[in-house]
């Protein structure tokens, strides 16, 4: 009499194989090795592809190397903004972490169902690229568009700048109102 035994559900989610100890004796299984490091290099068909390079953190000779140039010097690519978009009981609240913008370099605009932030972030501090240990931080101009959920009332709406945050209150359009419309006979 053959018994057969129940899969497990893993074995019946992924279709793997249970293996008894005998049958794994002889299988050569991949081992990841600590040595084996797998890279990427993403590049655009308008820049060359740069060299990617695997620091040996954990070797105490490990000496720190420029950082690549990140930011393009081209006017046409822009940073996107991180945003929170929440809803209370009377409004649309945006909000976004833009620190070193002035609130004059700022431009908030409402267009139908749609709200734009754009700005500039200047670094005024020039850096010579080689001496760049991290170079993280984005630099230039920015935007972010916001399809908005529900109508709201562009002309009451409020933006503001403080520690950083830009928060915008757009208050919402009252659609739930019943008109009640007279007609008129001729």
């Amino acid at each position: 009499m053959v018994t057969k035994e129940k899969k497990s559900f893993f074995e019946r989610l992924t279709g793997a194989q249970r293996m008894d100890e005998n049958e794994t004796a002889g299988a050569s299984l991949p081992i990841y090795e600590e040595e084996e490091t797998t890279q990427f290099s993403l590049h655009t068909n308008d820049e060359p592809a740069m060299p990617v390079t695997q620091p040996s953190w954990s070797s105490p000779s490990y000496q720190p190397q420029a950082a690549p140039q990140t930011m393009p010097e081209n006017n046409d690519i822009e940073g996107q903004l991180t945003i929170d978009v929440y809803q209370t009981e009377n409004e649309i609240v945006i909000k976004s972490t833009i620190a070193g913008v002035k609130p004059e370099d700022l431009d908030v605009t409402i267009n139908n169902d749609m709200v734009t932030v754009k700005g500039e972030r200047k670094n005024e501090e020039v850096v010579e690229q080689g001496n760049y240990y991290y170079q993280e931080c984005y630099w230039g101009g920015f935007s972010r568009s916001v399809l908005l959920p529900v109508d709201v009332i562009p002309e009451k709406a409020d933006a503001s700048l403080k520690n950083g945050i830009l928060t915008i209150r757009l208050p919402k359009a009252d659609t739930t109102k019943v008109k009640k419309i007279l007609v008129r006979g001729f």
